[in-house]
């Protein structure tokens, strides 16, 4: 068997998503701790424990206890190269997440046990059953008194429209929990509250009616149990690695990740079951991870990882092939070729420099200003990856500089914070004002925030009504364009990429705009499409 082959069948590569606090980033930590990558553990927000999580490295997320942007851990556990991109939770930053789900093969869902289901979770489900990516439960905060088990599962299965499995049950809850049943491998692992941070000892038993059972747990505990067994049993399918990789079944676990319990369960079914590396589409054909030329894309762009270097870094994920170090590879778009001399890994803040990676990897390549998202890097094959999503900006703010001795310094951070995706940047025709469109409104203080403390430039904001942002499609030599140009030149601008867009200020505008210039074609998507 080939290397190549070998090392694509060891790596998996996911994402995690779910609301903000559900657990997501503290679900990492742990995994990352059952990887032996750290030896204690970090929470987002806990007075108990003093150390940050490791994933959140920005000085923003730490302040506000929420992830904000994308972040990318690697380990190694069992023989297997694990990949994990934690994404944010919070809807005002949904536009990272849904382009970071381009990049992953699967993805585990985490649902907070006392809050169920919410509505940002139902929207990255969506967004993974368009494509039907293979999607493991995880219910978290057991330690909490929350919603029964089996009424969770109904809510999963109504809400998210998911089919699910239960592959370990809960032995009680909150003040009564006292471990987990694990139906995937026939044990029970009981939990004795030690340290939180570090790995606690499990005790196991292999037959759910050993009487002992009854003594550790309780008979009353232990009879639930074994109702609750026969329930799932009976209700439940079976679980089919068939079904699961085709997206049309979901195994479900249930745990604490504060508290260690579940985690290692979740784990080890994970690597056994979750898909390797797999092929994805291009714009000319199927594209194979065990074809030897090297293929991959541009999923995100991460200005200042160390602020003392100021350095951009590419985030691609590898489709096919080996990626190595100091070798000429094409950027289709520009096609160009460039070579990078020290490719990165990640560990959260920490970066390694890697001779070569395989399909399923996540490499940093440092940027000069030469990517854009969805960008394609190929060995010499003009094909380009298709389906990084983007969408038109809903809030709308005129940007301007507090400080004019730093026009400079205000300049270059809006022009890099925006080839990363976090919102866009419209030029005004008419005057040359600068307006700055998010997806989410949380998205200004961001910006305002890592303007100062990153480039030592201070901005303010002021508000503007406007309903979105429509990228323009025309002849401009037309007559028709002209007349829309001069009946609207108050509202045209160009993106940082110089196309036309025309910001309407409500929907009935766009609506009548349309009927009289039909050649005028608006859309709504655009920035990251290929030139």
């Amino acid at each position: 068997m080939s290397d190549l082959i070998k090392e694509i069948q060891r790596r998996k590569t996911f994402g995690i998503i779910s609301h903000p606090d559900a657990g997501k980033t503290t679900l990492t930590e742990k995994l990352l701790l059952f990887g032996g990558a750290i030896q204690e553990a970090g929470a987002v927000k806990s007075n108990k424990i003093k150390k940050g999580a490791t994933s959140d490295f920005m000085e923003i997320e730490r302040q506000r206890g929420i992830s904000v942007a994308t972040s990318v851990l690697a380990f190694e556990y069992k023989d297997h190269k694990i990949n994990i991109l934690d994404t944010p939770g919070h809807k005002d930053f949904a536009e990272d997440t849904y382009r970071t789900l381009t990049a992953v093969d699967s993805v585990i869902v985490v649902i907070d046990v006392a809050k169920g289901v919410e509505e940002q979770t139902e929207k990255l489900v969506k967004v993974c059953r368009m494509r039907n990516i293979p999607m493991l439960v995880f219910i978290n905060k057991l330690d909490r008194e929350g919603k029964d088990a089996f009424d969770l599962l109904d809510e999963v299965e109504q809400k998210l429209g998911l089919r699910v499995v239960p592959l370990s049950i809960p032995i009680g809850m909150g003040s009564d929990f006292q471990g987990i049943y694990n139906i995937w491998e026939n044990n029970i692992q009981l939990f004795l509250e030690e340290k939180k941070q570090r790995v606690g000892e499990t005790v196991k038993f292999d037959d759910i009616n050993d009487p002992s059972i009854d003594e550790v747990i309780g008979e009353k505990a232990a009879q639930n149990l074994r109702d609750e067994l026969e329930l799932v049993q009976s209700v439940y399918p079976e679980f089919s690695r068939e079904e699961y990789m085709n997206g049309d079944l979901q195994p479900v676990f249930f745990g604490s990740a504060l508290n260690n319990f579940g985690v290692r369960e979740l784990l080890d079914a994970f690597i056994e079951i979750a898909p390797m590396p797999q092929p994805k589409e291009s714009d000319v054909r199927l594209v194979k991870p065990e074809e030897n030329n090297f293929t991959g894309f541009v999923f995100k762009i991460h200005a200042n990882m160390d602020p003392k270097h100021r350095d951009r870094l590419a985030f691609v994920k590898i489709v096919s092939g080996t990626f190595k170090r100091n070798e000429n590879y094409l950027l289709v778009r520009e096609g160009k070729k460039m070579k990078f001399s020290s490719p990165n890994a990640f560990f959260a803040d920490k970066k390694e420099v890697v001779d070569e990676s395989f399909p399923g990897d996540i490499v940093g390549l440092h940027d000069t200003g030469s990517f854009r998202i969805g960008d394609t890097l190929t060995g010499g094959e003009k094909l380009s990856f298709k389906g990084v999503p983007s969408f038109s900006p809903e809030h709308f703010r005129y940007i301007n500089n507090s400080d004019p001795l730093k026009a400079k310094q205000l300049a270059k951070g809006i022009d890099q914070l925006m080839d990363e995706g976090v919102a866009q940047l419209f030029t005004l025709e008419m005057n040359g004002r600068k307006i700055i469109g998010t997806v989410g409104a949380l998205q200004y203080e961001v910006i305002q925030y890592r303007l100062e403390h990153e480039y030592g430039a201070k901005c303010t904001y002021e508000p503007l009504s406007m309903h979105k942002a429509c990228w323009v499609e025309a002849d401009e030599k037309s007559e028709e364009f002209k007349e829309f140009a001069r009946l609207k030149q108050r509202f045209l601008a160009r993106d940082k990429y110089d196309q036309l867009v025309f910001l309407a200020d409500s929907s009935f505008t766009i609506h009548m705009t349309q009927e009289k210039f039909p050649n005028v074609k608006l859309h709504f998507i655009s920035e990251f499409q290929q030139d």
